[in-house]
């Protein structure tokens, strides 16, 4: 990896880590759904050999293909793209709010997770509650300093705002759609589904 793509950082890259960190040893298959420019798919491909990215947007798969080789690239729509498999890593970084049907979204990225493996989403939602909003305040503070520290970088992907569901509204739906989902509410506008797809 090029020390000018170790640097960059955003509100996304910044979680990476939450994915990279949940592969489950002797993982070998890892789906990046609404990859965009592939540097999610570029960080599993250095521990898993068998890496997918889909996205719907032809533009920014042309420069994740051009920046990160070995990786399958797929101009799709993971609702209705049929894999004829599943995957031991499923990962929806900023992407499960782009999808529409919230609730049919966390069930497909659960079927597509393999028996055994895990599905990591980072996504975003709205501040409703006085505890959203403290996040928020702390997330202000943390992006002023990481912007001071860091080579912030601003991805080409396309984005939606504001998103249309709650974190009250996706914490709910995962724990009814995803049994034993474990939630974190994080800063930078941002919160974490892990769910391990029991075997």
């Amino acid at each position: 990896m090029s020390r000018d793509r170790e640097q960059r950082w955003n509100h996304n890259i910044h979680f990476h880590r939450l994915v990279t960190d949940a592969v489950p040893t002797g993982a070998t298959s890892a789906l990046d759904v609404g990859t965009g420019d592939g540097m999610l798919a570029g960080e599993l491909r250095a521990s898993v050999s068998d890496v997918t990215g889909i996205d719907v947007d032809q533009g920014v798969l042309a420069r994740a293909e051009a920046e990160h080789p070995g990786i399958a690239w797929l101009h799709d729509d993971v609702m209705t793209r049929d894999f004829g498999r599943t995957f031991d890593v499923v990962a929806s970084i900023a992407t499960l709010h782009h999808l529409g049907d919230m609730r049919g979204a966390l069930r497909r990225l659960g079927a597509l997770t393999s028996p055994g493996g895990v599905l990591v989403v980072v996504g975003l939602a709205r501040s409703t509650s006085v505890g959203d909003h403290a996040h928020d305040a702390f997330g202000v503070v943390q992006h002023q300093w990481f912007s001071r520290t860091r080579t912030y970088w601003e991805h080409s992907a396309p984005t939606v705002w504001p998103p249309p569901h709650s974190y009250s509204e996706v914490r709910a739906a995962a724990t009814e759609e995803l049994p034993g989902v474990q939630w974190k509410r994080l800063a930078l506008w941002r919160y974490a589904l892990t769910w391990h797809r029991p075997r």
